[in-house]
């Protein structure tokens, strides 16, 4: 029998909160961290985002860091959620466990490069934006949160695009039951960044409102940031260290559909593959599932896609679904592992979380999401996906011990 992988700690920082009980409160009062541009430099201030409430100098306090010896965004955001999903799962009294870190990012330091790329170029010049040189990698950030976290035994970062935290959590349960290490901190971070508004602006899927995901009138993504791990181990040492266990990962499954670039299929092949793979190795069976927090971007194509999946999944019997990117916005590389720890949240409180801004159904099909909050949901199996471009699609299932 496979080695069951409990997640015995959870961390997240978003536009919603800075840490898990914040981000839980806004989810269970509907407040959207979606708005007006305050921090992030760019010329398009007409666009709302939803951005961690903080400076960079500010993320500096709150991580600890005294100085700044070259820390971006993405490492301050992905080490204060980090930290606090170790810490909340025991943090480094292990009894000798090998420890991994998985921390999956898109953009890497490109924030930090933004600033400093004109002083970069100029050969003349030298000075303090020297010190973020390295960390423009993508690895720069996994290797800092890391250092921060005493973890050695192994560390690597992933990037797939939308897709990419939630093939770390995939990658951290493989790792655990392959006996390569005991424990893996496990997710992704990644910031907002001209580099993002701007490519995805040209892509022109960004909505001038707040998305509205699985609305007739969407018209686009909103973009987040943020960072979101959970602590992964084995199911018996969790027990018999009577730590507590917020749910298990039961299953997952990658797929890849290779429809198109950036779009996902029509049909939704890749998304069910994923999802009905995922299902398998988990042992469950459709109608198991009582929550699915869908990747739900608000593209046109994205929800067309997942919901054809989802009909063809379910046999159109789709349980309670919502995309809780309408409070946190698309934040990418970090989205899949946020919303595990939305799962998690789900399973843990028995709670459902609202698909905000929705307001008519979408002519294609008869779905319509949770636009509530749903207490004493009944909640034991959670399906939560995260699909890239490319059609690199992820499907993690969360359950019930």
């Amino acid at each position: 029998m496979a080695q069951r992988i409990a997640i015995t700690g959870l961390g997240i920082i978003s536009a919603i909160g800075d840490n898990v009980q914040q981000n839980l409160s806004s989810l269970r009062t509907k407040k959207s961290g979606i708005g007006s541009i305050q921090y992030l430099q760019t010329i398009h201030k007409e666009l709302p985002i939803a951005e961690v409430k903080h400076s960079d100098a500010e993320l500096l306090k709150l991580a600890g860091i005294k100085e700044d010896s070259g820390y971006t965004r993405t490492a301050l955001l992905g080490m204060i959620a980090a930290r606090e999903a170790f810490e909340n799962s025991g943090g480094n009294n292990n009894g000798g466990k090998r420890t991994a870190l998985i921390s999956a990012t898109t953009v890497g330091g490109m924030g930090s490069t933004e600033k400093f790329y004109l002083d970069y170029i100029d050969l003349s010049k030298s000075g303090d934006f020297e010190k973020y040189v390295d960390a423009h990698d993508c690895g720069d950030s996994a290797e800092k949160i890391a250092d921060s976290l005493g973890i050695k035994d192994f560390i690597t970062s992933i990037n797939t695009a939308c897709s990419s935290s939630a093939n770390a959590l995939m990658l951290g349960a493989r790792l655990i039951r392959h006996g390569i290490v005991d424990r893996v901190v496990a997710g992704g971070v990644d910031p907002l960044t001209k580099f993002t508004i701007n490519g995805f602006n040209t892509l022109m899927i960004l909505d001038k409102e707040y998305c509205k995901p699985f609305d007739k009138n969407r018209t686009g993504l909103t973009l987040g940031e943020g960072a979101g791990f959970v602590v992964l181990e084995k199911l018996e040492d969790a027990q018999r260290e009577s730590k507590t266990v917020y749910c298990e990962l039961a299953g997952y499954a990658n797929t890849c559909d290779a429809y198109h670039q950036t779009a996902s299929s029509p049909e939704g092949t890749g998304a069910f593959l994923s999802m009905s793979k995922a299902l398998a190795l988990s042992g469950l069976k459709p109608e198991n599932i009582d929550y699915v927090n869908v990747h739900g971007t608000a593209t046109q194509i994205n929800d067309l896609s997942e919901g054809n999946a989802m009909i063809r999944l379910f046999e159109g019997n789709v349980p309670k679904f919502s995309s809780t990117k309408s409070y946190t916005g698309h934040t990418l590389g970090a989205a899949g592992g946020i919303e595990a720890v939305f799962s998690a949240l789900a399973i843990h409180h028995n709670i459902i979380f609202p698909n905000l801004n929705f307001s008519e159904k979408m002519e294609e099909f008869n779905l319509v999401p949770v636009t509530e909050v749903i207490e004493n949901a009944g909640v034991k199996n959670v399906l939560s996906n995260s699909f890239g471009f490319g059609g690199n699609n992820t499907s993690l299932v969360f359950s019930k011990i």
